[in-house]
């Protein structure tokens, strides 16, 4: 991913379909430099074998957020970034309705950013999973 400075929440879904965050369906809501704000609809296909929202949507969901908003702060000269750690604390899970996620940058640095977000349930508004990631920021060689 190129360092491509802000998009704005439909430019970047725009860059969704045809990639896992597209099959996913993720949607972004809104983004400004430091917070990005997303959404995806559970359904059938996002759900694991026990009939509970697979713990890989959630950090699909997350991860992307993170990632997607990581694009707006990235140093003048970087070529992109990659996630090079992420960890994620799962609370509670979804069986339908919507999953919503605020991703927030709590570092961004030269070489590195540190991400957080929460993922809720739209319906019932808990906390269903808080996720950290730390992206590399790759340069030009």
């Amino acid at each position: 991913m190129a360092a491509t400075g802000f998009h704005t929440a439909d430019e970047l879904n725009a860059l969704l379909p045809g990639t896992l965050p597209g099959l996913l369906g993720i949607v972004v809501d809104t983004h400004e430099p430091g917070r990005l704000t997303s959404h995806l609809d559970v359904r059938s296909e996002l759900l694991a074998p026990n009939g509970y929202l697979h713990a890989a949507t959630v950090v699909g969901l997350a991860d992307t957020s993170c990632g997607l908003a990581t694009r707006a702060l990235l140093p003048e000269g970087s070529s992109g970034f990659t996630t090079v750690e992420l960890k994620s604390n799962h609370l509670g899970t979804a069986t339908d309705g919507r999953v919503e996620c605020v991703a927030t940058n709590v570092h961004a640095g030269r070489t590195t950013q540190v991400w957080d977000a929460v993922v809720t349930d739209a319906g019932t508004g808990k906390t269903m999973a808080l996720f950290r990631c730390t992206q590399s920021v790759l340069w030009p060689r």
